[in-house]
Order: structure tokens, then sequence, then C-alpha cells
């Protein structure tokens, strides 16, 4: 099977906008030149690569699937005829995440990069607000801890974070073991949002119960969370990368050992007319080859 280069631009563009009107904006070319193209490598690998909807179009299987194998040549290919392989990265990444997530591990996973030129902003958010300000281009890269599912977005998973249950040696020793609900009752609760999302998980998939509390200390950066457990203030669910040292010194304790922690995936998403470009690749690479030993 031959395949041109320009007909796998055009499908990678497709995958990443989500339409083909998007995809021959990106590319600078006419839609009907991106559609023809793109019947063509269907026709040339002999399966259809995306679902047509009333308003762009969901890659199938196969589509994915030659996503992933190709994306990472291109982009590669892209950089070698664009920049200078010697050259300073040419431009800013703007990048943003969890503020937790941000300053414990993906800033540390990028200070080489720094260190050899590269200008990097970064803005701390929720999900929400991340996405928002990707999709309008104030953002070339987004670690969000929720799926986007808005067309347009270059997405992949980053990480998968565990959570524990901790609270101080003093909470600890006056609790069963194993720990129940119903031991924790006269324990206070330090969450990180008023409504205690990852509270209200982790009751519902570990305990099979709902949280019914109210939360005794409510402080939005998980930072201040574990400060406040470790300072003896109660109970909280972290994710593991942000306690280990903790749980290794002894400030803190896991109340429970689970079978099957709560996961939670962490994803990377990009602008995709920005994903091939080479400092928005090498941000990309640093973490994924960083996240494995968060």
């Amino acid at each position: 099977m031959k395949v041109s280069l320009d007909l796998l631009r055009s499908f990678l563009a497709v995958h990443r906008a989500g339409s083909v009107t998007g995809a021959a904006e990106l590319l600078g070319v006419a839609q009907p030149t991106v559609t023809a193209q793109l019947r063509a490598l269907e026709e040339a690998v002999g399966r259809p690569l995306f679902d047509r909807l009333p308003r762009g179009v969901t890659p199938t299987a196969a589509g994915d699937e030659l996503a992933r194998r190709v994306a990472e040549p291109l982009d590669r290919l892209a950089a070698v005829l664009t920049d200078e392989p010697e050259a300073a990265y040419a431009r800013t990444v703007f990048l943003g995440g969890p503020a937790e997530l941000l300053a414990e591990r993906v800033l540390p996973a990028l200070g080489g990069l720094v260190a050899e030129g590269l200008e990097l902003r970064v803005a701390a958010g929720l999900p929400d607000r991340l996405l928002d300000d990707l999709v309008a281009g104030r953002l070339d890269l987004a670690v969000t801890s929720v799926r986007p599912r808005r067309r347009g977005v270059v997405v992949e998973p980053l990480y998968d974070e565990e959570f524990v249950l901790v609270a101080a040696p003093a909470w600890a020793d006056r609790l069963p073991d194993p720990v129940t609900p119903a031991a924790l009752r006269d324990v206070p609760l330090v969450a990180y949002g008023e409504e205690a999302p990852i509270l209200r998980r982790y009751w519902r998939t570990v305990f099979d119960t709902r949280l019914t509390r109210t939360p005794s200390l409510v402080v939005a950066d998980l930072r201040a969370v574990r400060a406040a457990v470790v300072a003896g203030a109660g109970a909280s669910v972290l994710p593991a990368y942000l306690c280990r040292g903790e749980l290794a010194s002894g400030a803190v304790r896991a109340l429970l050992a689970p079978p099957v922690p709560p996961l939670n995936t962490l994803f990377l998403a990009a602008r995709p007319a920005v994903a091939g470009r080479r400092e928005v690749q090498a941000v990309r690479r640093a973490l994924l080859a960083a996240a494995p030993g968060w």
C-alpha cells in the first residue's frame, strides 16, 4: 500500500480538529482537497477512518489506531522541516493544569527544557476553565483531571493517580483496623471543595456507601489539605504522589489499603493548531516520559 505524506497529514489534521472544515483551516487548503485526500486514504487502507456526523466527524477504532501510529513521526518531521535542529525553541509554550500537580510534578519534569532555552508560561486552574482557555487559544497544552469531550482538542492519557485515605498518627491510633465509615464518624474531614468530590468518590468506591457528612475544613489546594492533615486537623483522601513523602516519614498514615484503590486518569490535551510544534512536542514528550515515575 502506497500512501503519500499529504494524505497522512490531512488525516491527522481531521483527527485532531474533529472536522474536515477545521482540518482545512489548519492546513491552509480548500475543504474539497481534504475531503478527497481522506477518501483516498480510506480507499487505500480499505476501511473507514471516521464516522460522519451532522457536524464534524468522529474517528473509528481504525482511525484512532492510525492516528496513534502516525502522529509522532509526522510531528517530528514537521519539526525538522520548520525548525533549525540546534536553534533555541522558537516560541513560548503556554501550559495549564491543577496547581498541586504543576508544583509537585509537572514543573520539575520540565526544568531541563527551561534550562535548554524553552520559554514557558504556566497557569493553574480547574478543568472547565483550562479547557475554555485551551479552545480559546490562551493555552497550548493543559493537564486535566477530566477527559475533554470538546471537538478539536487532541487528548491522550498522561497519568493514573491513586488515592489514599490518610490521617496523622494521633487520629490513626484511635481507629480500628480495618477502618470503617462508622469509625470515621467522629474524625473531622478535610476536603478540597465544599462538595468534597474526592472524599465522596472514595466513600462510594471503597466503602460502597454515600458520604453524607459536611467537611470540617475546606481549602481549594490539595497541598493545603495535606498540611492540615499533617497538623492533625483530621482525615482526608489525597493523591498518592502528593503524600508519598509524608507516608514514608510517618507524618501521616494510610488508614486503609483497599485491594483496588480508587484511580483517576489525568489527561494531556493540546490545541490542534500547535500540537506539532517543536517546543510543544518537547513538553509533551517530557511529561509522558516523567509520568510513570510520579
